[in-house]
């Protein structure tokens, strides 16, 4: 299922194309195009090229750690995620090797998760990132070093049947896609004050 977005100005189509669904097919995702999905992220901008990053990945061939994955999601995000083929879990080292603080890893971290996802929407695959995890538990199982945290979950995989999810996420996973306008966030001058960039 594609759910193009519907945009202001034009933008390249892998953005357009780039969306989060709930129903995935259970067609696995070769270990070369799951390379070059993280060969992408890893060619993302960070502060210093500190490249503050890691990613925990699952598979369904591994089914041990696709549990200790499953097991981290909080339970509504689980109950759909089990069926992508692919889990992976974001994690972002906290202090540049000096000790002093990296106050932008977690923007980093982002910055290198969409060029993953991006990478992704040009093969044919869908990224799902959630929230909805247990940083601590994800800490103790996966042995995450101390200054180290785990920020996002992500499900891969290729697109599915809808009527795989409740009736409730059917409706989500069919509702239009909505953004804020740019004039709420596109400001020059001062704050609040919308850009002459983004008015018509």
């Amino acid at each position: 299922m594609h759910k193009p977005a519907t945009t202001d100005f034009p933008v390249h189509d892998l953005i357009r194309h780039r969306w989060s669904p709930r129903a995935f097919s259970d067609k696995p995702v070769e270990r070369a195009v799951l390379a070059s999905l993280f060969e992408a992220a890893r060619w993302a901008p960070s502060s210093n090229n500190e490249q503050p990053w890691a990613y925990l990945v699952a598979t369904k061939d591994n089914p041990e750690d696709f549990a200790k994955m499953l097991s981290v999601l909080v339970e509504f995000n689980a109950s759909w995620a089990k069926s992508a083929p692919v889990l992976v879990l974001a994690a972002s080292r906290l202090n540049f090797p000096n000790g002093n603080p990296n106050r932008n890893a977690f923007y980093d971290t982002g910055a290198a998760s969409v060029l993953l996802s991006l990478e992704a929407t040009e093969r044919g695959l869908f990224v799902h990132q959630m929230a909805g995890f247990d940083p601590a538990k994800a800490k103790q199982v996966f042995e995450i070093p101390a200054d180290c945290e785990a920020i996002a979950a992500m499900a891969i995989g290729y697109p599915g049947d809808t009527s795989s999810l409740t009736q409730k996420l059917q409706d989500r996973e069919v509702a239009p896609r909505t953004r804020k306008p740019l004039s709420e966030f596109v400001m020059s001058g001062r704050w609040g004050h919308t850009s002459p960039i983004v008015t018509r």
